[in-house]
């Protein structure tokens, strides 16, 4: 069930899977590119779980598959060219109606703040969003709660006002508990592909399911 626009004061986002995604080609060129620096072959399955984080956690997939997150990660972001990362990335057409969201809103991700910028910016919807946390060590990494706090004050929003925080995985919703908020979740893969049902206060398999209206007013 979708919930009621007007039952929140604070809206937060995850970003990759949720409101935009990656074209495969350049996903899986990126796989590619790690692979002949680690010397290890990712499958088109293995690329699809780690960009996602469909089924589990991704260090955890590594681990499973043999592979160092310590060695992973630094050739991952190594490869990633911000630019070519923009211009591969679209935005999700249901997700179109969030610009005209007339609540505090902001985005908290995974994604680095040196792809993120470029990606907003190309999009055209930096200005969507007054506040925008890319996870790091510092910060913690969802489930913690912790990015979703420091967005949270970013927006000075009130200790009693209510937040939502809307993702496509598992980790998002479990952050949105942690930090006291409702949770929504977006349901952009399969259970089947995913393994299992994901469960936040609210699911949905579509933004047009949180703004019928199309228009994001609320």
């Amino acid at each position: 069930m979708a919930p009621p626009v007007d039952d929140y004061d604070v809206w937060l986002f995850d970003l990759d899977g949720t409101l935009v995604d990656t074209e495969w080609s350049y996903t899986r060129s990126v796989f590619d590119q790690v692979g002949d620096r680690l010397g290890v072959e990712f499958t088109d399955q293995h690329a699809e779980r780690l960009w996602h984080g469909i089924g589990g956690t991704r260090d955890h997939y590594l681990r499973a598959w043999g592979i160092d997150p310590e060695a992973f990660w630094p050739a991952f972001h190594a490869v990633e060219d911000p630019m070519a990362r923009a211009e591969a990335t679209y935005l999700y057409d249901d997700a179109r109606p969030l610009g005209g969201l007339d609540a505090p809103t902001g985005v908290v991700t995974h994604c680095q703040s040196f792809l993120t910028d470029p990606v907003l910016d190309h999009l055209d919807i930096a200005d969507w969003f007054d506040v925008v946390v890319s996870c790091t060590d510092d910060t913690g990494w969802k489930p913690d709660p912790q990015p979703l706090r420091v967005a949270l004050g970013g927006l000075d929003a009130q200790p009693d006002a209510a937040g939502v925080y809307a993702g496509d995985a598992v980790s998002d919703v479990g952050a949105a508990k942690n930090a006291g908020l409702d949770a929504v979740h977006v349901e952009r893969h399969s259970p089947g592909k995913r393994g299992h049902c994901v469960l936040g206060d609210h699911r949905v398999s579509s933004f047009a399911d949180v703004f019928p209206s199309g228009d994001g007013d609320a």
